[in-house]
Formats: structure tokens, sequence, C-alpha cells
């Protein structure tokens, strides 16, 4: 993760633990404009089912939050779905996504 800032480094970090923590197939922190961080797991319910990205940005909306400086997503698979992106753009137009694999190693920036 050398390329990234430390706060950017910070989020990957949050969302690592936070799956770890739980045992979630995915992991997601985002950073607010005033520094504020958020992590979150998956949810899936019968009746409510959303991403760890989507949770993360919901509870950054609901402390207040208005706008994102930058996003993280961990997980074994391949990529950030259109919908997490479109979540973190809803708030954040111009945040980066970090993908990272479980081990915290940076996989791709979504710009």
């Amino acid at each position: 993760m050398s390329e990234l800032s430390g706060e950017d480094e910070k989020i990957i970090t949050l969302a690592r633990s936070t799956r770890a923590r739980t045992g979630a197939a995915e992991g997601a922190a985002v950073r607010d404009e005033t520094g504020r961080t958020y992590s979150a797991t998956s949810v899936d319910l019968p009746s409510l089912k959303l991403t760890a990205l989507q949770v993360a940005v919901a509870m950054a909306v609901s402390s207040g939050a208005e706008d994102l400086e930058a996003a993280a997503l961990v997980t074994g698979g391949d990529g950030v779905a259109a919908s997490d992106v479109a979540a973190v753009r809803d708030l954040g137009a111009k945040a980066p996504v970090f993908l990272a694999a479980p081990d915290g190693t940076l996989r791709s920036t979504v710009g």
C-alpha cells in the first residue's frame, strides 16, 4: 500500500479489521470531509440486503456527512460493483474507491 497516504491506508485497515472481526465476506470503510471514518460489513437479512460499502456510506450520511474523501472495500471478490461506486458518488463525487484483497494489498482504485 506504499502509494497510498497514511489516511488512505487507515481506511483499508479499518475495512480489513471489520471484515475479520465479523467473519464477513467483505468489509468497507469511508472517510468524510471532516476526517471521520465509518466502517461496516454487508447486511444480508430476508428483508434487507446491502453491501458493506453501501452500509458505510449510509452510516456516514446518517451521521451528518456532506462529502466523502475516500472509500475502501476489502474483499476476495473480483471488483467493486457499480452500485457501490454509485453509492460513494452520491456523497463524494471525487472520492477514490480503493479495492483491497483480504490481506490489505491494494488491487485497484476506481477514480
